[in-house]
C-alpha cells in the first residue's frame, strides 16, 4: 500500500454534535423544518451547498443558505472552545494510529473531505497533525463527492497506482467515490451511515476498530522508519 486516504467527519473526527446542531440553527434562521438526525447526519460528507441543498429538499444550492451555515457553524466553534456539548473529538485509536502509519516507509496519509480547506486546516492544526498528511483534497480543490476528482488528485499529487490506494470513510459517497477512483474501499463502523449500506456499495473491508486498519491493509509486517530491515 502506498496511499491511505482518510474522510474527515464521521471517519476521523467525532463531529455529528457541531454539524446537527448548525444545520437545525441554519433551517430555523429561514423558517425551515428540519428533516431530522438520520437525514442530517446522511448528508455529511458532501460539499457544503450540495449537502444543504438535498437537506432542504431544493433543486439547486442556495448560497444565502449556505452563507448562513457558514456563519452559524463558525460562531458554534468558538462556542465549542468552552461547551464540551459542541466539541469536535477524535475517535477512539485515530491519533494512536496515525502516528504509527505515519513511520510506515513508501506509505503516504492523504484527506479527502467535504469541509473547506480552511475547515480541514482548523482539524489539522487543531490535532497537531502539520505535515502528516501527503495529500489534502477539499471542497476548494475538486467536485463534491462521489465524483472521484478528490482521489484522483490525491493519487497524482502522491504518485500512487490505484491498486495501491485505499481510501476510507463513512458515508455512501466515500465508498462510491472510491469505487469510481478504482482503489480500495474501507468502511468504519462508528460513523454517520448504515455499515450495511456501504457494503452494498462496494466496501471491502469494514473496521470496528481504528487499530485494526494496518493489520486490514496488510501493513502490520511492513518496515518502520527508524526499525531494522
Amino acid at each position: 500500500m502506498d496511499l491511505i486516504i482518510f474522510d474527515l467527519d464521521g471517519t476521523l473526527i467525532n463531529s455529528e454534535a457541531i454539524l446537527l446542531a448548525a444545520q437545525v440553527e441554519t433551517f430555523g434562521r429561514h423558517g425551515l423544518v428540519h428533516p431530522g438526525r438520520e437525514a442530517g447526519l446522511g448528508v455529511v460528507g458532501l460539499t457544503l451547498n450540495v449537502a444543504l441543498m438535498r437537506l432542504a429538499g431544493l433543486d439547486q444550492p442556495d448560497e444565502i443558505l449556505t452563507e448562513t451555515y457558514r456563519e452559524v457553524f463558525g460562531a458554534m466553534r468558538r462556542q465549542a472552545e468552552t461547551d464540551a456539548a459542541l466539541d469536535e473529538p477524535l475517535f477512539a485509536g485515530v491519533a494512536e494510529t496515525l502516528a504509527l502509519l505515519a513511520r510506515r516507509q513508501g506509505l503516504s496519509l492523504g484527506i479527502a473531505t467535504g469541509k473547506s480547506r480552511r475547515g480541514a486546516d482548523y482539524i489539522i492544526e487543531r490535532h497537531g497533525w502539520q505535515g502528516l498528511f501527503a495529500t489534502i483534497q477539499t471542497a476548494d480543490d475538486a467536485p463534491s463527492k462521489p465524483h472521484p476528482g478528490m482521489i484522483l488528485r490525491a493519487m497524482a499529487e502522491t504518485g500512487a497506482a490505484p491498486e495501491r490506494t485505499a481510501m476510507v470513510g463513512d458515508s455512501s459517497f466515500d465508498i462510491e467515490m472510491a469505487v469510481a477512483a478504482g482503489v480500495a474501499p474501507v468502511a468504519v463502523s462508528w460513523g454517520f451511515q448504515p455499515v450495511g449500506s456501504l457494503v452494498a456499495l462496494g466496501a471491502r473491508h469494514v473496521l470496528d476498530d481504528f487499530a485494526a486498519l494496518p493489520g486490514v491493509l496488510g501493513l502490520q509486517n511492513s518496515v518502520a522508519v527508524g526499525e531494522p530491515v
